[in-house]
C-alpha cells in the first residue's frame, strides 16, 4: 500500500479511513522488549470491533503499569481475537533481535482465529512471510488504537515474564528494570555476570 500523509484528530481514525476503503477486519500488531538486555522478545496481535472506541488505550509507554494491567484484562475480553506470542533469548543469540521480532509477530497473526483483511504494524517494516495486506506505519502505536492495544498485551504479557523471571535470579532485579538496559542493571551484570536469560548477541555483553 503506497503511504500517504495522514492528518487524523484521534487514534481510532486510521483504521476508519481503511473500513471506508472496504477493509472491515483490521489487525494491530506490536511487539515489547526489542531493546532489552535479557529476557523474550513478545508480539500481539488485536483484532477490535469496528465500532470500537476508547479514550484509554494508548501507546504502553506512556500509561502507568497499574492502567495497562487493567487495559490488558479490558482488551482481552473486548477483542473480536488477539494473539500473544514470544520467541526465547536461545533463538535471539542465534538469529538476532530482527529476525525474532519479525518470527513473534509472525507467530501471533497466525494464532488468530480471526483472518484480518489488513495488518497494521508498528515500525517502518512489513513482516516477512506474512501472505496477507500488511501496513507498516511509524509511531502506529500512537495513532491506531488497534495497534495501542497490541502494544498493552505485549507489554503486560513480557512485564509478567520478568517478574516471574525475578523469583528464579532476584539478584538482577528483572521486576524493577524488565532486562533493559538500565544503570542498575549494568551494575548487576557487572557484579554477577550473566545469566542463561541475557541476549549474548549484543555486543555489550560480548565481553
Amino acid at each position: 500500500m503506497k503511504d500517504k500523509l495522514f492528518h487524523f484528530s484521534e487514534i481510532s481514525d486510521f483504521e476508519n479511513y481503511f473500513r471506508n476503503l472496504g477493509y472491515y477486519i483490521i489487525a494491530g500488531i506490536d511487539e515489547a522488549g526489542r531493546g532489552a538486555l535479557a529476557g523474550p522478545v513478545f508480539a500481539a496481535a488485536v483484532i477490535l470491533p469496528s465500532d470500537f472506541k476508547s479514550s484509554e488505550i494508548k501507546d504502553s509507554k506512556i500509561l502507568p503499569s497499574k492502567k495497562r494491567e487493567e487495559l490488558f484484562e479490558y482488551i482481552c475480553q473486548v477483542a473480536v481475537d488477539y494473539a500473544i506470542s514470544s520467541i526465547e533469548v536461545k533463538e535471539i543469540n542465534q538469529k538476532g533481535i530482527s529476525q525474532s521480532v519479525f518470527k513473534a509477530m509472525l507467530k501471533a497473526l497466525n494464532s488468530l482465529k480471526v483472518k484480518p483483511q489488513l495488518v497494521l504494524i508498528d515500525g517502518p517494516w512489513l513482516i516477512p512471510g506474512y501472505q496477507g495486506l500488511q501496513k507498516a506505519i511509524i509511531n502506529g502505536d500512537k495513532k491506531c488504537i488497534s495497534i495501542s492495544a497490541a502494544s498493552i498485551l505485549a507489554k503486560v504479557a513480557r512485564d509478567r515474564y520478568m517478574k516471574n523471571l525475578d523469583k528464579i535470579y532476584p539478584q538482577y532485579e528483572f521486576s524493577q528494570h524488565k532486562g533493559y538496559a538500565t544503570k542498575s542493571h549494568f551494575e548487576k551484570i557487572k557484579k554477577y555476570g550473566l545469566c542463561p536469560f541475557h541476549r549474548t548477541y549484543f555486543k555489550c555483553l560480548k565481553k
